[in-house]
């Protein structure tokens, strides 16, 4: 596979990089097509806006799109992306475990950060911290490559089983990320089934039988 730096990242402003991380994002657990629509709530911008971004994208070979079609990654745009995942899943790392951060609070902090440092910088992190495979939530951190591991967990509302381990919490919401630690509903964690969590609440955690392993 070739390096995530084979498209010049100095050629991505920090919205390009946002845009691309967003779609990269909106598309690694579900399988939906992705249009602007979606993609401009996800990120809390305009249809317009995010159209206009979009056709930027398409214009340096980063995305496949027609007018008021699907939206996808081209291949130097999933290295671009992944290269900013990276980024994020380092740092919320590294701020969890050399400096005492919640996995609440994590994700703010490395949104602001993953622009102003460097890929070296962030190779060393990952050295620091043992080449980790995961970051805070459970989800996989891409290596330096843009090699991520296959997924396999499935969300817990579409898990029929008695019993299961947590492969990942969803980061979108502190509160329920404070919800879910209460509840030892952390990744690694065996939970019997049912929860006591509403059905949007079940749509924000994955799970593997118990048999898997972790995702």
């Amino acid at each position: 596979m070739p390096s995530p730096r084979a498209s010049d990242p100095r050629r991505l402003t920090s919205s390009e990089e946002d845009y691309l991380k967003a779609l990269y994002l909106l598309t690694e657990w579900d399988d939906e097509a992705v249009r602007t629509g979606a993609l401009a709530i996800q990120l809390g911008l305009t249809p317009a806006s995010a159209t206009s971004m979009v056709q930027k994208l398409a214009a340096k070979g980063l995305v496949d799109y027609v007018p008021r079609g699907d939206i996808k990654l081209s291949e130097a745009g999933h290295l671009q992306a992944l290269r900013m995942v990276r980024r994020h899943r380092v740092l919320e790392t590294f701020l969890r475990d050399e400096l005492g951060y919640g996995w609440d609070e994590v994700h703010d902090e490395a949104e602001a950060l993953e622009h102003t440092v460097t890929d070296r910088f962030i190779d060393a992190l990952d050295r620091r911290l043992g080449y980790p495979r995961h970051d805070p939530h459970g989800d996989a951190i891409p290596e330096a490559d843009g090699t991520l591991a296959a997924r396999q967990a499935v969300r817990l509302d579409h898990f029929s089983g008695t019993q299961a381990r947590v492969a990942r919490v969803s980061d979108e919401d502190p509160d329920f990320l404070r919800r879910a630690q209460s509840l030892e509903l952390i990744p690694g964690a065996i939970v019997q089934l049912p929860l006591p969590l509403s059905p949007i609440e079940a749509s924000l955690v994955w799970v593997v039988p118990v048999s898997a392993g972790t995702a």
